[in-house]
């Protein structure tokens, strides 16, 4: 005949687990707008950008190539990787934070042999034993909810750190794509400038052949084609520097040869898109994920610091232990058989030495240490954003100027070459207007990338995704 349930023990247990929910209201959401601190209503830098922010800007440079690399580089890049595993490991985190606040069972199954010697006889004997025991905190008070709370956020906070790395490895891809396109135009115009030189080089020295110059005159035109045979070298070295940083970002092996590998000679630099909307200041501590992540981390920190309090509040436990014992294996699953026990206490901390004050005070202090720490991080989002305006225009204004010189140094140098060979000016003149030329040309590619580079700052600066 089976065994009656234990009635008493079933009520117990149902006004247990009806107080477990007791108390467990979570801590009130801090506002992400409480700062030291007030954001402006426009930028400072340009206060006419009040449209909504840019959601994407990848396929705003409309390069189908910058696209693909890109997207390469978000599927492989072994840090990205690294950095999707941590929130693996920040969610089981959360799952082991709140494993307290269900019932602990554990299983012990053996079997144990004995021998004895009675009155000159002796005897071996078996059983079969199966034991468990039963743990259980009631989360009366919230303390492990609370804990459990903030291993979330966490986790939340973590993933937050996982979208910032995809937007910080995009913008390092197309930066570094800019980059190696920058230096391999770098390394043409240094080209051209060797065979200009060396075109320099024989014109003087038909001359000084004929009669018609000084030594001197082929001294410095043969060490000015001699500097700019290094200068060429110097180009070249930091082309292939760029394009094997750029294949290590797309988590490929940095070949011998970037340039055949991945890239066309023929690739230009984009113009940065014209139309660019940075949204209202106050929009970006909501769009920006590193600013979500810390505001998330002072979320935890504020639950571990509501854990830390309720710890000094008794606890309700309830433990069970009990088990069945059988020479026959089939006989400790017959519940006739099992003998048990079941007991519910209540442990009020008294004298901790001081441990449980202690880390109140530590978790107050953790909790300023998250907000500062906020505060700092959307301070240095807002300056990102102001300084990535502010550059704009004046490296528009600077391109503009470099464009210029470009074309005026192209037109001196012409003049100067027909000027020394009519004999009306000095070589040291002639070879000036080469290297103004060059340095024009090699700034205004400068100053090409570093729009370009800009624009991505600005859009990283903004939260805006890929």
């Amino acid at each position: 005949m089976p065994a009656k349930p234990c009635r008493p023990m079933l009520w117990i247990l149902s006004a247990l687990s009806a107080l477990w929910t007791v108390g467990c209201d979570a801590p009130a959401p801090r506002d992400p707008n409480a700062l030291a601190f007030q954001a402006p209503p426009h930028w400072s830098s340009n206060g006419h950008f009040a449209e909504a922010a840019a959601t994407s800007w990848l396929a705003a440079f409309n390069d189908e190539h910058l696209t693909r690399l890109v997207n390469n580089g978000l599927a492989d890049n072994f840090d990205l990787k690294s950095a999707a595993a941590r929130v693996d490991a920040a969610r089981e985190q959360a799952v082991i934070a709140g494993s307290g606040r269900w019932p602990q069972l554990s299983l012990t199954p053996g079997y144990q042999r004995a021998k004895s010697n009675m009155g000159g006889e002796s005897s071996e004997s078996g059983a079969f034993t199966a034991l468990f025991n039963l743990s259980w905190e009631l989360d009366v008070w919230g303390r492990i909810k609370a804990g459990q709370q903030a291993a979330e956020t966490e986790a939340e906070a973590t993933g937050d750190d996982y979208r910032a790395a995809q937007l910080s490895l995009a913008a390092r891809i197309a930066q570094a794509y800019f980059e190696f396109t920058e230096a391999q135009w770098q390394a043409t115009v240094a080209a051209q400038s060797v065979k200009d030189r060396g075109t320099i080089v024989d014109l003087v020295r038909g001359r000084f052949n004929r009669g018609l110059t000084r030594g001197l005159d082929l001294r410095l035109v043969l060490t000015d084609l001699a500097n700019a045979q290094a200068q060429l070298a110097q180009a070249r070295n930091d082309a292939q520097l760029i394009g094997k940083r750029l294949q290590t970002l797309l988590g490929r092996y940095p070949g011998n040869d970037p340039a055949k590998q991945e890239f066309d000679a023929t690739f230009q630099l984009p113009q940065p898109p014209e139309t660019l909307s940075a949204g209202l200041p106050a929009e970006l501590l909501e769009r920006r994920p590193d600013v979500i992540a810390a505001f998330k981390r002072l979320r935890a920190a504020d639950s571990r610091l509501e854990s830390a309090e309720k710890a000094l509040l008794p606890r309700v436990t309830l433990t069970g232990a009990g088990g069945s014992s059988s020479a026959a294996l089939t006989e400790i699953i017959d519940p006739r058989a099992a003998a048990w026990n079941l007991a519910a206490g209540l442990a009020q901390p008294l004298l901790t030495g001081g441990r449980l004050q202690g880390e109140i005070r530590f978790n107050e202090a953790k909790v300023q240490e998250a907000f500062n720490q906020y505060q700092s991080v959307a301070l240095n989002a807002f300056r990102e954003v102001e300084q990535a305006l502010a550059a704009e225009a004046w490296l528009r204004t600077q391109e503009q100027a470099l464009r210029e010189a470009v074309e005026q140094t192209e037109a001196s140098r012409k003049l100067a070459v027909y000027s020394y060979r009519q004999g009306l000016i000095e070589i040291l003149t002639l070879l000036d207007s080469y290297r103004s030329t060059l340095n024009a040309q090699s700034a205004h590619l400068a100053v090409q990338r570093q729009l370009l580079n800009n624009r991505i700052n600005l859009y990283l600066a903004l939260g805006g995704g890929v």
